[in-house]
């Protein structure tokens, strides 16, 4: 899975070769300079990691750390040019995984950001499965804690298991696009940095066929689960998420 990175900091020069230095490093990199914004991107797509500069002019990141840590689960690394043992302390006693001092070397800071989501990912994973929520997309909505889906006129429609693994990790990516390697690992069909082979390819094109086949107007020309080309998927359809 391509790890989608949110660099938060208020220098616009930094930001910006963080941002391009990560996307040359294979990963997703979105750039946030405060608060306001690391919710925006939380509240719209998928973030695996932030990397949180402690200094953002009036805000302090200590504070959106701790903010953050309160609601949710997602990696963070704080980046200060405050390096002292205190310093580093308040930022573990927030809740961060890992705090990097300034000035730093960009191959070690990736290092670092590959060790934490080595290190997370399979208690996101985990943590991903056993979420309680009421997603509705489209007139339709899934009840993960009934393991149920309502057509938008009111009847359910049966899922494989397979069938729902996929439409929980497109529910949990609305409007990002998914590659077939992306969608493998939400299966566990493959080993860790392994893509999927072509016979798994195709059998995970025949799981999103079947899927349409369930809950598209008309398959053959889909509103919700399209095909991106030259990525593989994307659900394109707003969801709205209900905690239970």
């Amino acid at each position: 899975m391509i790890p989608r990175i949110l660099v938060v900091d208020d220098d616009p020069e930094l930001r910006q070769m963080l941002t391009q230095f990560l996307q040359q490093s294979g990963c997703i990199a979105l750039p946030a300079t405060n608060e306001t914004g690391i919710r925006k991107h939380l509240s719209t797509g998928r973030i695996d990691l932030i990397l949180l500069d402690v200094m953002l002019g009036d805000e302090n990141g200590v504070d959106i750390c701790a903010n953050l840590r309160s609601e949710q689960s997602v990696p963070i690394i704080m980046i200060s040019a405050l390096s002292t043992d205190s310093d580093r302390i308040a930022g573990y006693a927030v809740g961060a995984d890992d705090y990097i001092a300034k000035p730093f070397n960009t191959d070690l800071l990736l290092a670092r950001i590959r060790a934490v989501l080595a290190r997370t990912q399979r208690a996101s994973s985990l943590a991903h499965r056993r979420r309680m929520a009421t997603f509705r997309f489209n007139g339709w909505t899934y009840d993960s804690k009934r393991d149920e889906v309502l057509s938008p006129e009111g009847y359910q429609v049966s899922l494989s298991r397979r069938e729902t693994t996929l439409l929980q990790a497109l529910l949990a990516n609305p409007r990002i696009p998914l590659t077939r390697q992306e969608i493998a690992d939400a299966l566990d069909v493959t080993k860790e940095n392994e893509g999927p082979s072509e016979a798994e390819g195709r059998a995970i094109d025949v799981l999103v066929g079947r899927l349409r086949a369930k809950i598209e107007k008309d398959p053959k020309n889909p509103d919700m689960l399209r095909t991106e080309r030259g990525v593989g998927y994307i659900f394109a359809v707003d969801v709205l998420v209900e905690e239970e």
